[in-house]
Formats: C-alpha cells, structure tokens, sequence
C-alpha cells in the first residue's frame, strides 16, 4: 500500500494511509535514495510504499519520485544534506526583525532555495507587535517589508500575541501544502496554536542572555489545517542555512533582480564579482539592488565550490 509520511520522529516514521489510517513505520538497512546523499533519506510529505509486518510496526520499502523538496547543508556535517520536506505547493519563512533577529542572509540563503526547487515562498514577518509605538522599529520593518516586495515575494506581518495577521496567514495557506520553517524563538509553534484552535503545541521563552529560541519542535510533522483547508509542515527551526545543489553559474538566477540586470552585462557569463561592465555591481553602487542581497549572493558564491557532489535527482 502507499501512504504519506505525516512525521519523522529520527528512527521512525508516521504514515496516513488514504483511508486516514496512521502506521508507525521504520525503514531497513542503508536505505539511501540513488543521487543524493541525506542525513534523513526519508521526509514528511513522501509518498512511500509500506508493507505491513505481524510485528505492529510496518517498514518503508520504497519512495515515489519526488515533484520537489527543500534541502540545507547539515548543520554538523559537512559533507551531507537535510531535506526539510518534500512534495510541498509552497513555503512560508517565518522570521523576525526582533527578539530575536532573523539575519538578511538567513532570509535570503532560505528563499534562493526556494527559487532554486521552483516552490513559491512568502516572508512572513512575525511579532509584530513588537515594533508597535517604536518608530526606530517601525521604520525597520516596513523597510525589510519593501525591500521584499519590491523583489517580488509576499511579505506579510503576524503576531501570535495578539492575532494579526493570522487571517491572512490562513488565505496563503488554503488549498495548499505549505512547508513553515525559519529559526529557533520566531514564533512558528505559536503561529500554528493560533491556525490550529486546540492543538496546543508547547513553546518555549526566549534565551535572556542570547536573545535566541529554544528548540520546542523536536520532529518534523504535517498537520491537516480545520476543515481540510490545507496541511501545514512543521519543522525544528533551524540556526544556519547551507545552500545546496546550486551551480555558481546558476546562483543568480535564484535572485530575481540580480538575474533581471545580468542580462545587461557586458559578458554573458559574468559572475557580478569583478568584471568589466557589469550591470549588476553598478546598480549595487546606484542602491538599485540592496547591498545585503549582494552580500548574500556572495556567500553563496563561496559555497558552491563544495557543493558539486549534490545533484537534483529529478
């Protein structure tokens, strides 16, 4: 039979059967998926082949290709990748501008990816509330709000304190299913607790001293939104974000207006680094691109001379 891995608990899995049934699962042996090399070879939103065992639990002997997945470097192993999710319609990066800070490049290395698999992603800014009667704070966040939209991605504004947003956030999700990721302490387990009534997944506070989350989400796992509007896959936040797969030849392709000016370029393989005539350094120096999305093509730059083992299998 086949079914949907609905979570991943490290050794086992959980998955819904098209009847709703719910098999606890393990898989046997080295079980690797052909061209590419994983530290989890099977994610939440997998459809799996399962055969059922006298012992209660079943075992994953297969997984139907893939349509996508979001994958990072391993955060402790270089030499090795974590997909996030796979078979998702679109994602949403939960971030904050405060309490704690979500980096720029944090940001922008998770959205090239999402570029890089072709999986439509919205920004979404949450606590809010927390810029509220700070005109400093203010102004920050309507300038991240249109630096982003003026790139051409969704950006909306939340806040699980005090409900905004959460309307919105819920029309996005509709009809979909959406992978919600970001770091650890930006509010992604309450932002479920206000979509989901009754659920109830447990939060942590914030680290005093490092002004950074605590890990509340030990496993990734799907849950179906009220009314079969929508599934949600929700995710371990996460502290960095290495870039897989990416050719440097290709990495600009995966920033929309640095790919919209190269075509300006002086040479058709320009690297926007050092070359003559470059029309994307110019607008740098024009501020017609963010100098923080130039430094983040950069460092992604610098990591695709290690990449070169990862291949999209599909």
């Amino acid at each position: 039979m086949t079914g949907t891995v609905i979570k991943n608990t490290g050794s086992s899995y959980i998955v819904k059967t098209p009847t709703g049934n719910e098999l606890p699962c393990r898989i046997k042996g080295n079980f690797r998926i052909k061209g590419i090399r994983t530290t989890n070879p099977v994610a939440v939103g997998d459809i799996v082949e399962v055969r059922p065992s006298e012992s209660g639990d079943s075992f994953i002997t297969a997984i139907e290709p893939r349509r996508n997945y979001i994958i990072r470097r391993a955060s402790n192993l270089s030499k090795e990748a974590h997909i996030i999710a796979a078979n998702i319609d679109a994602v949403c990066l939960i971030a904050t501008l405060f309490h704690p800070t979500t980096s720029t490049t944090f940001i922008d290395r998770f959205l090239s990816t999402a570029e890089a698999y072709d999986v439509p992603a919205t920004l979404v800014l949450n606590k809010a509330d927390l810029c509220a009667g700070d005109e400093e704070r203010s102004e920050y966040l309507d300038a991240v709000t249109y630096l982003y939209r003026s790139i051409g991605y969704d950006v909306i504004h939340t806040s699980a304190e005090t409900g905004e947003g959460i309307d919105s956030l819920r029309d996005i999700l509709s009809g979909k299913t959406t992978l919600l990721s970001g770091n650890s302490g930006v509010g992604k387990t309450s932002l479920i607790n206000r979509l989901i009534p009754g659920i109830e997944l447990r939060t942590a506070a914030i680290s005093a001293v490092h002004d950074t989350g605590m890990h509340t989400t030990t496993f990734s796992e799907m849950f179906e939104l009220p009314g079969n509007t929508g599934r949600i896959i929700d995710t371990p936040g996460v502290k960095g974000f290495g870039t897989v797969d990416m050719d440097k030849n290709e990495v600009s392709h995966y920033f929309p207006e640095i790919f919209k000016l190269s075509h300006q370029c002086k040479y058709n393989n320009c690297s926007h680094t050092h070359e003559p005539g470059c029309a994307v350094r110019q607008a740098v120096d024009n501020h017609l691109i963010a100098a923080s999305r130039y430094s983040s093509y950069l460092s992604i730059l610098e990591d695709t001379g290690s990449n070169e083992k990862y291949r999209k299998p599909f």
